[in-house]
C-alpha cells in the first residue's frame, strides 16, 4: 500500500511540532534537533518537518511506497510522463536511506516516490556543507521549492470549504 508523503519547511521547528502533534492528535514518530516525521495511519501519510534554512513551505510531495516492486511500478507510471527523471539508489536523507525517483510536475513542485531501506543516525551523507545544510535532498535537476502562505490568499465570500 502506498502513502502520501508531504514534507514542509518550517521556521520554528518546535513550535511546528507543538502545532502538527496537536493537529495529528500524536507526538511524531521520528524527533531530532532540526526534523520530525509523523507516519500516520489516519489519514494514511508520511508528514514530514524540516528547520534547515530553506525555504518555508511546501517544499516537495511524494508518494512511499513498501516495497521494490512497488517502486518499480511507480518508476514505469514515472517513465510514461513528458519530465526528467532523476533516480537515486541507496541515497542518504531525511535520517533515512531510501531508493527514489524524483520528477517535476507541470508547475514544477517536485514529486519523490521512494522505498525506505533503513533508518540512518544523520539527516544526510552529503560531504558538501551547502547541501548538507539544505532543507531537504532533492536533488539538482529538481525544481526548488513551491510556497504559499494562507496569509496571501485572498479571502472571498464565496470559498470552498
Amino acid at each position: 500500500m502506498k502513502r502520501m508523503h508531504i514534507h514542509v519547511g518550517v521556521k520554528n521547528l518546535k513550535e511546528s511540532i507543538s502545532f502538527y502533534s496537536k493537529m495529528f492528535a500524536t507526538a511524531p514518530t521520528i524527533e531530532k534537533t532540526d526534523y520530525a516525521k509523523w507516519q500516520l495511519e489516519d489519514p494514511k501519510i508520511n508528514f514530514a518537518i524540516s528547520a534547515r534554512g530553506a525555504a518555508e513551505g511546501l517544499n516537495h510531495l511524494g508518494i512511499q511506497v513498501e516495497d521494490a516492486a512497488e517502486l518499480t511500478d511507480m518508476k514505469s507510471r514515472l517513465d510514461t510522463l513528458q519530465a526528467e527523471l532523476v533516480e537515486e539508489e541507496g541515497t542518504a536523507c531525511c535520517y533515512a536511506k531510501s531508493d527514489k525517483y524524483w520528477v517535476n510536475d507541470p508547475s514544477g513542485i517536485p514529486w519523490e516516490t521512494f522505498h525506505t531501506l533503513d533508518s540512518i543516525p544523520v539527516f544526510n551523507e552529503s560531504s558538501d556543507a551547502v547541501e548538507a545544510a539544505s532543507a531537504c535532498c532533492v536533488p539538482s535537476g529538481v525544481s526548488s521549492v513551491a510556497t504559499v502562505s494562507i496569509g496571501s490568499i485572498s479571502k472571498k465570500s464565496n470559498s470552498c470549504s
